[in-house]
């Protein structure tokens, strides 16, 4: 038997899961203890030094959080890669922010676990010379971020990762997928947390007095400076500026932010003394900056001075997994709102959400829930409770929209094909019932009847109860 390459401390409630673990792990040359829970986890690290914990988070007597905690505590340099079947974003930001080396969720694929394990290993040598201080200040409860998938596991990874330090982060997205939100989190979970968190919307600002937001400016500077003015910049002091929409900052506010960035000082328009900058920057943007740097409308150096952490934000129509949460998350939040009583969602309704492809992203999502909950007369928000253009472009395929290019008829004739499909998509979509057709489409039940008569719709079934 080959020399072991380092010995494993593996902790799970789950009897199965530490067996298989134990198995992986023993045929890859490494020593392998077990735990069940984690008291046995304290007792076990006190007796005997180990090179990695892998740990559940949910576990009897002493759960892997609060042993965690403790092992930061009296064993800093361990590395700990924590493990669960009940990803929240508290405990994926949490774990990461205390020092996790990484969070698995499961279940959980062997050819990852083994990529992992070797890379601690692998990186243990460039670590044992490190002495990092613990972390034990407890963050704040963050609740509106929800998402289970691993693209967004991949965003509160670096987030926890990148929160404590004082590193510029630049967060790229498209409009609507949260990008202040992510930009509030590391704030809130940063050593800043108890100082301002400052937003500047760099694209909302005319550009002649965004150097004074910026920088303020002092009484006189110019016509109609009666007073000065405090900047954004000094009031975040000790805090975080959020700067959003970088990519419309002009030149030469370009130049003069870089130069803040650089010196960490600045002063307002129109005065002398020099003002130190103790701010972390935050910046946003929905362009690809380096396509603005290859068009020279953005400075190289600013953007790499920005872009010591880049976070990545994905579309909503590449995470359609957290849709379900999204959405119930939403319901939840509007019902109260509204004074509304709790709603569900029924499963067609959720299917549609599901097939759309939210060019909106969660904003979008969010003001279609809220749309539902203030519609919608039941207790379960239906089809029929969505807007109409969300049916429509789900099922655009179905439409079979004709081609104006076309020899296929007059205008009235493309109109009767579009009408004609429409109507059929919402009598499938509300399973024949003509009294939630013609609600979904805003006619009166006689017309509708008419419709269905004039394009030969009737399916012989008269399908109205209530729902």
């Amino acid at each position: 038997m080959a020399e072991a390459k380092g010995s494993i401390l593996v902790a799970d409630d789950e009897e199965s899961v530490r067996n298989l673990l134990s198995r992986v792990l023993t045929k890859m040359d490494y020593m392998v203890t077990t735990a069940a829970n984690g008291e046995e986890v304290l007792a076990k690290i006190k007796g005997q030094g180990f090179d990695l914990l892998i740990m559940d988070i949910r576990m009897p007597k002493l759960d892997g959080m609060e042993a965690f905690k403790v092992l930061r505590l009296d064993h800093p340099s361990l590395p700990i890669i924590m493990m669960t079947a009940f990803s929240t974003v508290e405990t994926t930001l949490e774990t990461m922010r205390l020092g996790a080396f990484d969070y698995l969720t499961k279940p959980f694929d062997v050819p990852d676990v083994k990529t992992l394990v070797e890379k601690v290993f692998s990186s243990r040598l460039e670590k044992d010379s490190m002495n990092l201080e613990p972390k034990t200040t407890i963050a704040p409860h963050i609740k509106a971020f929800v998402g289970s998938s691993p693209l967004m596991q991949d965003v509160f990874k670096t987030i926890g990762k990148v929160s404590a330090s004082d590193s510029s982060v630049l967060i790229q997205g498209e409009s609507g997928t949260g990008k202040e939100l992510v930009a509030r989190t590391l704030h809130q979970y940063s050593q800043r947390k108890n100082m301002p968190f400052v937003t500047v919307n760099c694209g909302a600002i005319p550009e002649g007095v965004l150097e004074s937001e910026f920088f303020g400016h002092e009484k006189g500077a110019f016509t109609g400076a009666y007073n000065r003015k405090t900047g954004k910049f000094e009031y975040a002091n000790g805090g975080t500026i959020f700067l959003d929409e970088i990519g419309e900052m002009s030149p030469p506010l370009q130049v003069k932010l870089l130069r803040v960035l650089q010196e960490r000082e600045f002063e307002r328009v129109g005065g002398n003394e020099k003002i130190v900058a103790d701010v972390r920057i935050v910046a946003a943007t929905n362009k690809s900056l380096r396509q603005s740097i290859s068009e020279k409308t953005f400075r190289a150096d600013l953007f790499y001075r920005l872009n010591v952490v880049s976070i990545v934000i994905p579309p909503l129509r590449k995470r359609k997994e957290d849709i379900p949460l999204l959405a119930a998350y939403f319901r939840d939040k509007y019902c109260a709102k509204l004074n509304k009583e709790p709603k569900k969602i029924s499963n067609e309704a959720l299917q549609v959400l599901q097939e759309y492809d939210w060019p909106g992203n969660v904003r979008e999502l969010e003001n279609i829930i809220e749309h539902a909950i203030v519609m919608g007369n039941g207790q379960v928000i239906l089809i029929e409770d969505l807007p109409m253009e969300i049916l429509l472009t789900e099922n655009k395929k179905s439409l079979h929209t004709p081609d104006v290019n076309s020899k296929q008829g007059t205008l009235r004739e493309m109109v009767k094909a579009l009408e004609k499909d429409a109507i059929a998509v919402a009598l499938k979509k509300t399973e024949g019932n003509k009294l939630r057709t013609a609600k979904l489409l805003d006619i009166s039940r006689r017309a509708l009847q008419y419709k269905i008569e004039e394009y030969g719709l009737e399916n012989g079934e008269n399908n109205d109860e209530q729902i």
